[in-house]
C-alpha cells in the first residue's frame, strides 16, 4: 500500500534541498552586507524543523503501512543535521536527495508479506 503521507514528505523534501542550496548564497551575502538581519537564517531553520517533523510523521506511517522506513530514517537524519547547524547543509541535501528516492519507491518492508 502506498503513503500519501511519504509522496508529500518527499516533495517538501525536495523543496527542503533547494532551500538548503539557496541558503548558502543567502548566508554569504549576509555576511557581506552589514545590514543584513538574522530572520533569514531563521527562515531556512524553520524550513528545516518543519521537515524533521513531517519525516517523522511519515516514520510512523510507513511503519504502519509496513513500508521501507529507510527513506524517512534519512529524511530525519538529513534534516536534523542542518537544523543543528546549517555547517551540515552539503551532507544534508546528499541525505535528502536519497530519502526522496526511497521516499517515492515506497518498496514493502523486508519480512513483510502482502497477503490478505
Amino acid at each position: 500500500m502506498k503513503s500519501k503521507m511519504n509522496t508529500w514528505t518527499a516533495i517538501f523534501n525536495i523543496f527542503n534541498c533547494v532551500m538548503l542550496f539557496i541558503s548558502w548564497f543567502v548566508v554569504i551575502a549576509q555576511a557581506i552586507n552589514e545590514n543584513g538581519n538574522a530572520s533569514s537564517g531563521n527562515f531556512f531553520y524553520a524550513v528545516t524543523w518543519i521537515g524533521v517533523i513531517l519525516n517523522v510523521i511519515a516514520f510512523y506511517y510507513a511503519k504502519k503501512l509496513s513500508i521501507s522506513v529507510v527513506g524517512p530514517v534519512l529524511g530525519i537524519i538529513g534534516s536534523v543535521l542542518s537544523g543543528l547547524s546549517m555547517i551540515f547543509a552539503f551532507p544534508s541535501i546528499v541525505l535528502l536527495i536519497i530519502a526522496v528516492v526511497f521516499e517515492f519507491l515506497q518498496k514493502p518492508a523486508k519480512g513483510v508479506t502482502d497477503a490478505k
